[in-house]
């Protein structure tokens, strides 16, 4: 590829972040020391947040530059990760497209009008970078503060999406979600295949707009089997990591309760393979297979005991990780509302200290 044929947004050696710990562990690389970020480290652990999101609506906030902007540098300012991570919800797409959805405090994505039906295909038309404008504008004030330090894309996965469409909300069995992906699998692949091009096409925004790398998130595959994975999930997410593979940027995947399914994520075509607390990273690094980063994985309970025994069960999960062939170190799920900040600021800096080379 060219100079002039690259996509505007594809990393280059001269980059600002080209050099940063978290791309090269992201390439596989040598590190001066593991990276270190948190899946929700932008949220409701931080009084800051609190603050500048009182009295605005989820989706309201997701849609508002400079306070996305402010709200995804704090945890930057505060515990001095390696990297940012956007700060959205993943049916923002959805919303922007048009769907009749809200967050609803204390349950989640809620949608009006759940889709059941071939005809409900209908109300999901292609995003365009115009509907998501205040992404664009948000990612650019971002990059302008960060420097150095990488912006990480954020996206739903077409499996999550469904879900979510499909329940019509959260849903502990997925019972409507199963029932038309083993149904009626035609309309279940042509509803899988529409959402992944609406993801690719939102990551595609914020990669042109300057994020260094992008993470899908598949929050409810847990809650299948490796066959069901492979027939039913797999092609989708292939199709959206293809979509953004022209950018040459990595490409993270991770899932919730998906010790079952990592070999199968591995090859949907993410460079980075994020992992759960519920399996070791030498465990999930031979389910995978080589040519992967993983990331993770410290259970985020372990931030509530003291700092003794946080530091013992991280110096486990750094020792998992020795001999992997890059490693970014991460939570096995998101920062919980309750955890002390302290807590993070903390084992940022143990990571650091411990991995120092």
């Amino acid at each position: 590829m060219s100079a002039n044929d690259r996509p505007m947004g594809q990393q280059t050696k001269t980059s600002a972040t080209h050099e940063s710990a978290f791309l090269k562990a992201c390439r596989r690389e040598p590190v001066p020391h593991t990276p270190v970020w948190f899946m929700r480290q932008a949220g409701r652990s931080l009084p800051e947040y609190l603050k500048v999101r009182e009295g605005i609506g989820m989706l309201d906030s997701c849609m508002m530059p400079e306070l996305v902007a402010e709200i995804t540098m704090q945890p930057v300012r505060r515990h001095k990760v390696d990297a940012a991570i956007y700060f959205s919800d993943i049916v923002v797409p959805l919303k922007a497209i048009g769907i009749d959805l809200d967050i609803k405090p204390g349950v989640g994505p809620v949608v009006a009008e759940p889709f059941r039906t071939r005809a409900d295909l209908a109300r999901l038309r292609d995003l365009t970078p115009e509907d998501v404008s205040y992404v664009t504008e948000a990612v650019g004030l971002l990059i302008a503060e960060l420097g150095a330090t990488p912006l990480i894309g954020f996206a739903g996965a077409p499996f999550t999406l469904a879900s979510y469409l499909v329940e019509g909300g959260p849903s502990r069995n997925h019972e409507h979600t199963k029932a038309m992906m083993y149904g009626d699998p035609a309309l279940w692949a042509e509803l899988l295949d529409r959402l992944a091009d609406i993801t690719g096409a939102f990551l595609k925004v914020q990669i042109e707009a300057g994020a260094s790398a992008v993470q899908l998130f598949d929050s409810w595959v847990g809650a299948l089997s490796p066959a069901d994975y492979r027939r039913s999930v797999l092609p989708a997410s292939a199709k959206v990591f293809d979509a953004v593979a022209p950018y040459d940027v990595p490409r993270i995947h991770f899932g919730v309760g998906t010790g079952e399914l990592l070999g199968p994520m591995g090859e949907a075509g993410a460079d980075v393979v994020g992992v759960d607390w519920r399996v070791p990273l030498d465990e999930a690094a031979r389910r995978v297979g080589p040519g992967k980063a993983l990331q993770g994985n410290l259970d985020p309970a372990v931030l509530f005991a003291p700092t003794a025994t946080v530091e013992e069960k991280t110096r486990e999960v750094l020792d998992a990780a020795a001999g992997l062939e890059g490693h970014i170190f991460n939570l096995g799920h998101g920062v919980m509302p309750s955890m002390d900040p302290d807590a993070l600021t903390r084992l940022v800096a143990y990571v650091h200290e411990r991995t120092a080379r």
